[in-house]
């Protein structure tokens, strides 16, 4: 049953993925958006489940569909849910790397329900766990991972988004000697690629957004890399959402037993564009295949898939009008 539920999720971020792939370099974020978020709710509304999405495009408000609270499902079992349809809008409108349809999903009233708030993260995978914490300063935290993987601190390479807000952080780690990778977008990527052999990347840092830190959290917690946050509220607003939605401690460290409170969550993506830990949608003259990555916490088993829909036999929520 577990690995049934599994493949069906994976169906769900396919779907995604086969819709925002069309829109690739069109230069149209929201269209790309609007048509992997259609895909992914109609996907998740085929489905035996009673789910809720605790993570998800925003309060009700802001979002007509996979909005924060909304039911999915056709019924079933409880579950919660995490979704980011389409992480990196741009990069998938002008056809730029790592762009992916992402889900999360464990029992029902284990994930966080994040505000949409600021997070300052730091992420690294299961043979450096333990050498970091969300407090230490950039190099104390470039050290311990080095120390951790036997490698000079030379060869260490951190993760950053390319924000103006992080000019200080970027500085302290080119001054601590390690090299960066910056990403324009996608910081679910960039956490998780800590934890996946061969991307070339050993440590995350810095700010983003909340709700993408329990996506990344769920998939730390199951391949047993780190994952550690603390929210950064930009105004009383932001404070009083996380009091409502948050069961945790929110001026204290979010750990992953915060984030994601179950050894039976899963972390789902399926590349959109190409990148280092998937590559992207491919589309041919009788089909098309999806590179997907699917992580089970309660086997603590790493799956990378390729799927090769035919033309015709492909769900109707993903076939080409």
């Amino acid at each position: 049953m577990r690995v049934t539920r599994i493949v069906e999720m994976l169906e769900v971020t396919e779907a995604a993925a086969l819709a925002a792939g069309r829109w690739m370099g069109r230069g149209d974020k929201h269209a790309a958006d609007e048509a992997a978020v259609e895909a992914m709710r109609l996907a998740l509304n085929s489905l035996d489940i009673s789910g809720e999405i605790v993570i998800g495009e925003g309060e009700r408000d802001e979002a007509p569909m996979l909005y924060i609270g909304e039911k999915v499902g056709a019924g079933g079992e409880e579950i919660d849910i995490a979704v980011d349809p389409l992480e990196g809008t741009n990069l998938t409108a002008y056809g730029q790397s790592n762009s992916l349809a992402v889900l999360a999903f464990g029992p029902k009233g284990t994930l966080l329900n994040a505000p949409d708030t600021y997070m300052m993260k730091v992420a690294t995978g299961p043979v450096a766990a333990g050498a970091i914490h969300v407090d230490a300063p950039p190099a104390e935290n470039v050290r311990g991972v080095a120390k951790a993987l036997d490698r000079p601190v030379g060869d260490i390479v951190v993760c950053i988004l390319d924000r103006d807000r992080h000019a200080d952080l970027i500085a302290e780690v080119r001054e601590a000697g390690a090299r960066i990778r910056l990403i324009s977008d996608g910081d679910v990527f960039g956490a998780v690629a800590t934890a996946i052999e061969g991307t070339g990347i050993h440590l995350y840092l810095g700010i983003g957004a909340a709700p993408e830190g329990v996506l990344a959290a769920a998939a730390m917690r199951c391949i047993g890399g780190q994952f550690m946050g603390r929210f950064k509220f930009r105004n009383d607003e932001e404070r009083a959402r996380a009091e409502r939605m948050a069961k945790c401690d929110i001026d204290g460290v979010l750990d992953m037993d915060c984030l994601v409170a179950t050894d039976e969550a899963a972390f789902i993506a399926t590349g959109v564009t190409d990148g280092e830990m998937l590559r992207g949608v491919k589309y041919f003259g009788k089909g098309s295949r999806t590179h997907s990555v699917a992580m089970d916490a309660s086997t603590g088993t790493v799956r990378f898939i390729e799927t090769v829909y035919k033309t015709g036999a492909e769900p109707f929520w993903v076939r080409k009008d």
